[in-house]
């Protein structure tokens, strides 16, 4: 099956330029009964089978790497002159054969999860990888230089290793897919006739993952039954922004005709905010575009809309990073946590650290850290009244930590508990606005579209000026765009950069905080 990863034929300011039916994206419509159970029950955690595919990969790359060293340590002996060159061959050999077992479509769901009949594939995958690697050691090196009984034996257990992982992969997957662990979760937007085809098509894909979930549509009774192919009708458009939010799906796949260009630009409006791939089911759409504009369940064809940011191995590796960053950081800074809560203690009574609920990703209330600025009598936990030049509520000592965003550092212990991101775009308040007493959805639409990540202590926002009062409507909006370029243009890379470059900004561009 072909990964949802083509470029997308749709953009976010394509659908934000599009005005009809308001942006719902926000807004916490009240689900049904029916709804709220289900989406009680997609509450748990997932595995998606990219994910599987790819950690099993590295697992059996790990397997054949380590058949080969104990083989080298026990057969050959690890005083060989031709050590090095056995080292090599076994990296090589590992990640050769991984490859190979990937040609032979080793690695397709399919396979991972049928019957014993499929351990052929990476069986001969293995035998022929370590075929062609006797043939190229022999022109490079000769005869004699490498044991054949080596390669012999590297050989058998290598497909020992390779058929006992497998028989217990298989065993896991069936027990995560009974358990709907192990499933791509879908939601059909739109019902109709549309819908059941599409419905009737994906159960008859051998291999398709996908779980659906139920339907979300407008349209009343009549024109969109309440029960389509046997699932039931869980609400309207903005109830799905609702469902969407407290499950934990993982793809919408829009049923609407492309014909009906004006209803699905404003449905789309609604739903791009959600940090979730989007498809446009194509099955029944006589129009033909490229064919990287397609994804494929099984043989049903989609149309990729928006791709969910930061999925699978991305959101692994970021993970990773920002708890190693953070714990070092924590380590190195501890002599100023300690120097800064003192004098916080000291300069005013009160509390040290100071608590403010958050919109987090996927627009979830979060609890952030932060060490007290403002005089405890006066605290603003709700942030209705911003921060200004000059603010009296502001202790003396709480000016000079909001001046070198000191106050924020707490806020480590928020991304260890995996709130925060070291990098991503800020979170505001629940309660957050301007100096003109706007609320931030008011002043831009789609505003929500930021939280499709996890939010940041720092961010490409922050280091390019745009931090600090909000007293004009042009900053929350040039805020708004520099979290979304961030958002479509994520890498490690990047964080790294933004990371680096902070405390350059936090000398250089101080005019906005107070």
């Amino acid at each position: 099956m072909k990964h949802f990863n083509d470029p997308m034929p749709f953009s976010p300011k394509a659908v934000q330029a599009f005005e009809p039916g308001g942006d719902l994206s926000g807004q916490q419509s009240e689900l049904n009964f029916l709804a709220a159970r289900i989406a009680e029950h997609y509450r748990s955690d997932f595995l998606t089978p990219r994910l599987i595919t790819g950690f099993w990969r590295g697992v059996e790359g790990a397997l054949l790497a380590l058949g080969g060293f104990l083989l080298l340590a026990g057969h050959v002996g690890i005083r060989t002159p031709f050590l090095t060159s056995y080292i090599l061959m076994i990296i090589v050999g590992a990640g050769l054969g991984v490859v190979a077992i990937g040609a032979f479509g080793g690695y397709r769901m399919l396979v991972l999860r049928g019957s014993m009949s499929q351990l052929w594939r990476p069986a001969i995958a293995w035998a022929l990888t370590i075929v062609t690697m006797a043939a190229a050691l022999f022109f490079i090196y000769g005869d004699v230089v490498h044991s054949r009984l080596f390669l012999g034996g590297w050989a058998v257990s290598g497909v020992c290793a390779l058929s006992i992982g497998r028989l217990i992969l298989r065993s896991r997957i069936r027990h995560w897919a009974r358990n709907g662990r192990m499933e791509r979760r879908a939601v059909i937007v739109g019902g109709g006739k549309n819908a059941e085809g599409l419905i009737r098509n994906l159960e008859r894909q051998p291999d398709s993952d996908i779980r659906i979930c139920g339907i979300f549509d407008d349209r009343d009774d009549r024109r969109s039954p309440p029960i389509v192919a046997g699932y039931p009708k869980l609400g309207t458009i903005s109830e799905l922004v609702t469902f969407a939010r407290k499950a934990r799906i993982d793809m919408l796949i829009v049923t609407l005709p492309l014909s009906a260009e004006q209803r699905l630009l404003a449905l789309l409006k609604q739903l791009w905010v959600l940090p979730l791939d989007i498809r446009l089911s194509a099955h029944s759409s006589e129009l033909k575009f490229r064919p990287r504009s397609y994804s494929f369940i099984g043989q049903i064809p989609l149309i990729d809309v928006f791709d969910r940011p930061l999925a699978d191995w991305d959101w692994i590796a970021k993970r990773i990073f920002d708890v190693v960053v953070a714990s070092l950081a924590i380590i190195a800074l501890s002599p100023v946590f300690i120097l800064t809560a003192l004098a916080v203690r000291l300069d005013s009574p009160g509390p040290v650290l100071f608590r403010q609920k958050r919109h987090g990703f996927n627009n979830q209330t979060i609890e952030v850290f932060k060490f007290r600025s403002l005089y405890h009598h006066m605290s603003d936990p709700d942030a209705k009244q911003i921060v200004t030049k000059g603010d009296k509520r502001v202790t003396r000592v709480g000016n000079f930590i909001r001046k070198s965003s000191l106050d924020e550092l707490p806020q480590l212990f928020n991304v260890l508990r995996g709130e925060l991101s070291l990098v991503g775009p800020r979170p505001h308040a629940v309660h957050a606005q301007s100096s003109q007493n706007e609320t931030f959805t008011a002043i831009v639409d789609g505003y929500f579209g930021r939280h499709k990540v996890k939010p940041g202590i720092t961010g490409w926002a922050q280091i390019k000026g745009w931090r600090g009062e909000i007293d004009q409507p042009e900053k929350l909006k040039k805020r708004y765009e520099h979290d979304l370029y961030y958002i479509e243009n994520w890498s490690l890379l990047l964080d790294i950069y933004i990371l680096i470059m902070t405390p350059i900004s936090l000398v250089s561009k101080t005019e906005g905080a107070y």
